[in-house]
Formats: C-alpha cells, sequence, structure tokens
C-alpha cells in the first residue's frame, strides 16, 4: 500500500510541468516570463517545426536550424546564452528569487522572411525537477526502487517547502508596499484637509479685513 502510495505521488510530481506551443518568425524573439525561487534547477526541452509553404503545414522538424536560448536573471544578468540545434534541452539554476526572462530566437540567415514563413515551438519548461532514471529504477530490487523513489521524493518535498518560503517572502513584500501605500494615502489626506483649512481660514481673513475696511461691520 505504501509503495502504491509513494508511486502515485511521484507520478504526480513528475507530471506537473509547463507544457505549450508558440509561433514565430524565423528571425523573431519570443520569451517568457517564469517567477522563480532561488537555488532551483530548471529544465526547459523545446522542438521546432517549420511552415512548410507546399503542404500548408508545419514539418516534423526543422533540420539546418538551430536556437538561440537566453536566459536573463530578474537583475537583468545573462544568465545563460547558448545555441542549440532544432531540437533540444537546456538547464539552469536560478540564483535570485523573481522574474526570469527565457527567451528563444533561431539562427536563420534570411536576410529577409519569405512571406508566410513562421515557426512552430514546443517549449516544455519543469521546475525544480529531477527526473529519475528509469533505466536505473528498473534494474534494482523493489527495496532499492522504493529507496530511489523516496529519495526522489525528499528532493520534491524540499522543493515545495522552498517555493512556499518564496511565496510567503513575496506575500510579505506585497505587505509591506500596501501598508506604505495606504499610510501615504493618510498622510496625503490629512496634507489636503489641512490645505483646506489653511485656504478657508485665509478667505474669511480677507473678507473680514475688506469688511473692516468698508466699514461693513
Amino acid at each position: 500500500m505504501k509503495s502504491h502510495l509513494i508511486g502515485f505521488l511521484m507520478n504526480f510530481w513528475i507530471s506537473f510541468s509547463l507544457a505549450l506551443y508558440f509561433h514565430s518568425g524565423e528571425r523573431e524573439e519570443k520569451c517568457i516570463i517564469e517567477d522563480i525561487p532561488r537555488d532551483t534547477l530548471v529544465i526547459g526541452n523545446y522542438k521546432v517545426q517549420r511552415w512548410d509553404i507546399n503542404i500548408q503545414d508545419f514539418l516534423e522538424s526543422a533540420p539546418g536550424l538551430g536556437m538561440i536560448v537566453t536566459v536573463k536573471s530578474p537583475s537583468a544578468e545573462v544568465q545563460l546564452s547558448k545555441l542549440y540545434g532544432p531540437q533540444g534541452t537546456f538547464s539552469f539554476t536560478s540564483y535570485l528569487s523573481g522574474e526570469h526572462f527565457i527567451c528563444l530566437q533561431s539562427n536563420s540567415t534570411r536576410l529577409i522572411a519569405v512571406a508566410g514563413s513562421k515557426l512552430r515551438i514546443h517549449l516544455d519548461i519543469r521546475v525544480g525537477e529531477h527526473f529519475l532514471d528509469e533505466s536505473v529504477v528498473q534494474a534494482k530490487d523493489k527495496v532499492n526502487e522504493l529507496n530511489i523513489k523516496l529519495e526522489h521524493l525528499i528532493e520534491q518535498i524540499h522543493h515545495i517547502s522552498k517555493e512556499q518560503n518564496y511565496e510567503r517572502e513575496r506575500e510579505e513584500k506585497f505587505r509591506k508596499t500596501s501598508e506604505g501605500t495606504n499610510s501615504n494615502i493618510v498622510w496625503w489626506a490629512i496634507v489636503q484637509t489641512l490645505i483646506l483649512i489653511s485656504i478657508g481660514t485665509w478667505q474669511i481673513k480677507s473678507l473680514r479685513d475688506f469688511f473692516i475696511s468698508k466699514k461693513l461691520v
């Protein structure tokens, strides 16, 4: 029963990822933004398909076409910039918490894009994932297999704890920002009230002086 439960949890964690595809011009750079805690491993898999005008469909692959993968940290520092093939895997470890920009751009040498030319990029990003080697797991006996899965599950628990801490940090930062904004609003309301009182007092005094000078009072 215990091994079935662990297996279910492992399948659940392993299946969690960001998988998507998007269209791009051959010389166009497209970026996605991932909010990542610090000291977190990020693994990305991608595949590029090129549009074929003759068949009016995307080809299964784009031979001869490379992809430049660029990763920028929240401080705008380039953490990764490398040329890969039409299909590949990249990875990096975040050293700062915050929004990371993951950008992909083809190395097409066409000076002018052909009419109708475009790419379809399949992207699968896994955050905080240490993959199990299924061949190693299958080669071991049941006890060792269970130990390996337990170790992997512990890594996932550590990652979840790290994400929770990061969310608490973000919540604390947002709370301080909200409190600061509310405090500024209160002070601005007080200043406006004092200004209105001062203007009203000055107007009353001016009217009083005017009436006295005209001997109306």
